[in-house]
């Protein structure tokens, strides 16, 4: 099916629920597009109109007394606002139930589409395959993955893809954070690590893997408050180290890059 003859299928879909529940699934659908711009509309499996990215990552049913959003890697995402309600004993999928009189909670229902779109993103670039021969990244002191340098979005993926075990969920997060966060931010590889910057402004992060943390380093960290906890022989750096098993508080990181991003950033 065309991409135009499935947004005609939800179009119809949404007309023909004259209640709540199509006014919840158009609610749905626009927050999608606004998240995602990129997305791709689908119809699939026998009425349910789909959203994919880099392979589908939600998925909507009106039934008789709600609508159900349905996320295909739930599982893997973070949801700190514990918008999952239903399907919570599945494999890979979660689910949101909403009833009649359910308000969407806009801001938390964002972050987690943002989530399931770098999700598949970041899976994507894993999976795909380069010329043949091609070899798997080779990970250097403390499992940091070589990767090419290179502007955009890309080489930033690929570096993700290649972080090994429990730091490639921490490179997930902090990329859909900081995208979540500067909306326009400008990414590359340079170093063997992640640079995110402004266009004009230079760049105000980057990370490293190190054998027993993730290293996330702030350019104008010195200017920051609260202070990064980590002092740097450049007394403008800071920077924080993330541990296995440790709670990421996104709530001070995304307050950290919200003001490092408005500051002058480092330009080499």
């Amino acid at each position: 099916m065309t991409k135009t003859a499935a947004a005609k299928k939800i179009d119809r879909k949404i007309a023909e629920l004259d209640d709540w529940r199509g006014e919840r699934l158009a609610e749905i659908r626009k927050l999608i597009h606004e998240v995602d711009p990129d997305v791709v509309e689908e119809w699939k499996w026998m009425g349910s109109p789909t959203w994919s990215h880099d392979g589908v990552y939600a998925v909507a049913n009106a039934h008789k007394d709600k609508v159900k959003l349905t996320f295909a890697h739930g599982a893997a995402l973070p949801d700190p606002k514990k918008l999952f309600n239903a399907t919570l004993g599945g494999g890979t999928w979660r689910a949101i139930d909403f009833r009649e009189g359910n308000k969407i909670r806009k801001t938390a229902l964002e972050a987690l589409l943002r989530e399931a779109v770098a999700y598949n993103t970041s899976h994507s670039a894993a999976k795909s395959k380069g010329p043949r021969g091609a070899r798997k990244p080779v990970l250097l002191a403390g499992g940091n993955p070589q990767i090419a340098k290179g502007d955009g979005d890309a080489p930033v993926q690929a570096y993700i893809a290649a972080m090994p075990g429990w730091k490639r969920d921490v490179g997930r997060r902090l990329d859909a954070l900081i995208m979540r966060t500067v909306p326009d931010v400008r990414k590359a590889v340079k170093w063997n690590s992640p640079f995110y910057g402004v266009e004009g402004q230079g760049w105000f992060l980057a990370y490293h893997c190190f054998t027993k943390y993730v290293k996330v380093t702030f350019f104008r960290g010195a200017s920051l408050r609260p202070l990064p906890p980590v002092k740097s022989k450049d007394r403008d750096t800071r920077s924080f180290h993330i541990h296995e098993d440790e709670q990421l508080d996104e709530t001070l990181l995304a307050r950290w890059i919200r003001q490092a991003s408005k500051e002058p950033g480092w330009v080499p």
